[in-house]
């Protein structure tokens, strides 16, 4: 018992050293003057391929140079710079086996202009009745194959915002030797595919996209990774605002979660005391399909990241209350257990992702480095179910609550010591496999 009561002490004292060095490192006021300056009027939304999302990646590259943080090994730079291809279609239409498919119940994704004559060459694949649609759709998206997919109909709501999305045209990766695929989701249940016909044509640019990434390299385990990570893009300017007001400001989604990985990266560089190598980045075109962070993902070694901290809209109390927040796909791995375990005798609690009907584990920029087998999670106070400011003009800074975001920054901080002092390695997540 006495042996217990003073290990019990030892990690009291242990927790309330580090909570005090968490307090002083990680200020509000900085926290706020950073969150002001991605989320304010000049910066336009943030829109991707606009002025407003150049002006914040110039301003978290500075962030980043002020901390101390050197580019990603062979970068000569903090911007992560690659080219995508911005589609707008001009035609679509699709025929199965004799019948044509009515527009309301197709979508189509692909970087160029194509047709199919013939089923040959396409691969066939289902989203059945009862399965995970969003995990299906980031598979089939995602991959690298021509490919037809048949959604059953159970999945209208989700498929009507499918195709809208793919009416307003996208963004896709250019493919290295050209062979740009496409991907036809049709809403409807075949038992056999004899006969396809496809005509799909876009007008296609080619336009600059970038992350903003930074390093603090590993003592003892250099070839260990562990990344913090959030969005900084958002919609931009919109057409129809709310009394005069076009902007969509972002500063919840995600403002806050790039606050977090700028306030983590100046927190663990004055520490410098990490064992493992600490990547913090800030995604671009999260909004328009996750670019940013596939992008970032094919220049990683998935089996040599450690852990993913990815940090989603933290800018209002969870509906757990103060001192709370909820860790997307928390069943999959014991990342969360192994956080709330660092975060003993704090007042801070990581709950499991109270919104599973929501999808939320393959709707942010953990998605893709998840589905390699990285415990990739995603860490979040929105209670999404009820947000009416989301993707709207009225996610400014004046609604946010500061001290709930520094609280949770703060816990973040606690809760991954063990992980980057290379003590702790959550348990990997089963790949994806198609």
């Amino acid at each position: 018992m006495k042996r217990f009561l003073a290990s019990a002490a030892l990690m009291a004292v242990s927790v309330c050293g580090f909570a005090q060095d968490v307090n002083k490192l990680i200020k509000q006021d900085d926290v706020e003057r950073i969150i002001k300056t991605l989320s304010a009027d000049d910066m336009e939304g943030r829109g991707t391929f606009t002025k407003g999302i150049d002006k914040a990646a110039t301003f978290i590259d500075g962030e980043f140079k002020a901390a101390g943080l050197k580019p990603l090994t062979g970068a000569t730079g903090f911007r992560q710079s690659f080219s995508m291809l911005k589609t707008t279609p001009v035609s679509a239409k699709a025929t199965i086996n004799g019948t044509e498919v009515p527009a309301d119940r197709l979508a189509i994704t692909a970087p160029a202009s194509f047709n199919w004559a013939s089923v040959s060459g396409v691969e066939v694949a289902k989203v059945p009745a009862g399965s995970n649609f969003m995990e299906k759709y980031q598979l089939y998206a995602r991959g690298d194959k021509d490919m037809l997919v048949l959604v059953d109909t159970s999945f209208a709501p989700m498929f009507k915002r499918l195709v809208a999305r793919a009416k307003r045209g996208g963004t896709a990766f250019k493919a290295a030797n050209g062979a740009n695929k496409g991907v036809v989701f049709v809403m409807g249940s075949l038992d056999d595919v004899t006969s396809l016909n496809v005509a799909y044509e876009v007008k296609t640019e080619e336009k600059p996209l970038f992350n903003v990434a930074g390093m603090i390299p590993g003592k003892s385990k250099k070839g260990e990774y562990v990344v913090f990570s959030g969005h900084y893009d958002h919609l931009g300017i919109q057409k129809n605002g709310i009394a005069g007001d076009t902007i969509a400001n972002g500063a919840d989604d995600d403002a806050s979660g790039t606050t977090a990985v700028i306030s983590l990266a100046k927190y663990y560089k004055k520490l410098n005391n990490n064992e493992r190598t600490l990547i913090f980045v800030a995604f671009t075109a999260e909004e328009i399909g996750g670019f940013g962070s596939q992008y970032f993902s094919k220049q990683m070694d998935p089996d040599k990241v450690v852990a993913m901290f990815n940090i989603e809209m933290i800018g209002k109390d969870s509906k757990f209350g103060e001192n709370s927040a909820f860790i997307t796909g928390y069943e999959r791995s014991d990342f969360g257990k192994i956080l709330q375990s660092n975060l003993e005798g704090t007042a801070f609690k990581f709950y499991p992702d109270p919104y599973p009907q929501q999808n939320l584990f393959y709707r942010s920029d953990n998605a893709t480095l998840a589905a390699l087998g990285v415990p990739a999670h995603t860490i979040s106070t929105d209670q999404i179910d009820s947000d009416k400011l989301y993707h709207t003009v009225k996610d400014e800074f004046s609604s946010l609550d500061v001290k709930n975001i520094v609280a949770t920054i703060r816990a973040i901080a606690l809760s991954s010591r063990s992980i980057v002092a290379g003590k702790d390695a959550p348990t990997r997540i089963p790949k994806l496999q198609q």
